[in-house]
């Protein structure tokens, strides 16, 4: 009944949001709003300077993001305010390389990005998961990922070796694939805050570093993809000194999936069904007995269709989208050892608001009893909407409940309420 009572609360306090950003502010001939608006980013790309640097073959983006969380009521307390405030940001940069040195399909990509704040699962919440996906400590700068691609065969092959990010995927007909990708749940900047509807919890995903991916479309609407990578690298170092040194130890992943497309009476509905597995070689110690396990591998899915259109404009992205994972992993050297999440978004629910977006999912982790968690599960809900200020920037209050956070049963259930700010300068 608790539960019921809050999500009503925020339904209320989320269509007022909208509302409020549904009112057009008004326009004045010589009014700066209505312009500033329109911009894609805060600086109007750098002064168009962005533009003429485009022209040459070099995009550049910067991106900020803040987000402020507070634990309402339940986990391991509710007045501490360590953690209360994060934010990190994305300095990006394209190069094509045929445009700068007539390399037909080469570019490369660079990301430096740093951050402020662990989040307040240590000091409030303890949960397993994590409730904010985007704290990710105090880092002043980090060169996170610098890698060069190279397409093939019309971009059906494509090969990308540096210093990457294997969570960052692809691109196929429209939709985000390898690997663990998803439409509708893959990106705390934009989408869900909590971690386990990012990223599958039982995938033990390397930090950014040394590695190379390959993707091949051998037939319109299926891929395959594999990916390698320095299963010990650390985000905040070259990778050399890991990667080719002492123990050698190379994460691998491969996927296979379908990118489909299916008929309606409003065009097209997109949907991607991947299906993947995973080696890591590192040796790791069971939890009950202490003996070692090496080559440990997992399983997992992830699925997302778009299963209504507002429109046939097939630019429109308005209406109704699905999604699911799963994975698998053994538990006496994991600590999640059986995950599922699913969940929708709506994108453009009120109808003078076509780019707002209102999310909703659960997952659910079971936990290793080896590692000493004494409840089985912890699961958690989150709401949130996506409120589009202008293309530069949008604001998005969220609520998330977790069931047994730290998979402890004599801890509260947590309330969890936040807001995030991203803007694109």
């Amino acid at each position: 009944m608790r539960l019921t009572r809050i999500f009503g609360i925020v339904l209320v306090l989320l269509g007022l949001c909208g509302n409020l950003f549904a009112v057009e502010p008004p326009s004045c001939e010589g009014g700066k709003w209505p312009a500033l608006a329109e911009r894609e980013t805060l600086t109007d790309n750098w002064f168009s300077l962005g533009e003429r640097l485009a022209d040459s073959g070099i995009a550049v983006r910067l991106s900020l993001t803040q987000v402020y969380q507070i634990n309402l009521s339940g986990g391991l307390a509710t007045h501490r305010r360590a953690g209360r405030h994060t934010g990190s940001y994305d300095l990006e940069v394209d190069l094509d390389l045929e445009k700068l040195l007539n390399i037909p399909g080469g570019s490369i990509y660079v990301n430096a990005e740093g951050s402020w704040s662990d989040g307040l699962d240590e000091s409030s919440v303890g949960s397993v998961f994590g409730v904010n996906g985007d704290a990710s400590g105090c880092r002043a700068i980090d060169l996170a990922e610098l890698w060069y691609e190279q397409a093939m065969l019309a971009g059906r092959l494509r090969v990308r070796i540096g210093k990457l990010d294997l969570t960052g995927g692809f691109e196929h007909r429209g939709c985000p694939v390898a690997f663990d990708c998803n439409a509708f749940a893959n990106d705390e900047s934009s989408q869900f805050l909590n971690g386990a509807l990012v990223n599958n919890p039982t995938i033990p995903f390397p930090d950014k570093g040394l590695g190379v991916m390959v993707y091949y479309n051998p037939l319109a609407g299926w891929y395959v993809s594999a990916g390698c990578a320095d299963a010990q690298a650390d985000v905040r170092e070259t990778g050399f000194n890991t990667a080719f040194h002492d123990g050698d130890y190379f994460f691998g992943i491969f996927e296979t999936g379908i990118v489909g497309r299916l008929p309606s009476s409003n065009g097209v509905l997109v949907g991607a069904y991947r299906a993947g597995l995973w080696y890591d070689p590192q040796p790791k110690e069971h939890f009950d007995s202490g003996r070692i396990k090496r080559d440990d591998v997992g399983f997992y899915l992830s699925f997302d269709q778009m299963a209504w259109k507002e429109n046939a404009d097939a630019e429109d992205t308005q209406g109704l989208g699905l999604f699911a994972r799963y994975g698998l992993a053994h538990k006496e050297v994991n600590e999640v050892s059986c995950f599922w999440s699913i969940g929708a978004q709506y994108q453009g629910l009120i109808s003078t608001r076509d780019d707002d977006v209102l999310g909703f999912g659960i997952a659910r982790g079971r936990l290793s009893g080896d590692a000493g968690f004494t409840a089985d599960c912890e699961t958690v809900l989150e709401l949130y909407y996506n409120i589009a200020v202008s293309p530069w920037l949008s604001l998005a209050p969220s609520l998330q409940y977790v069931c047994n956070p730290g998979a402890e049963p004599d801890a509260d259930d947590a309330v969890v309420m936040g807001f995030r700010c991203m803007m694109s300068l």
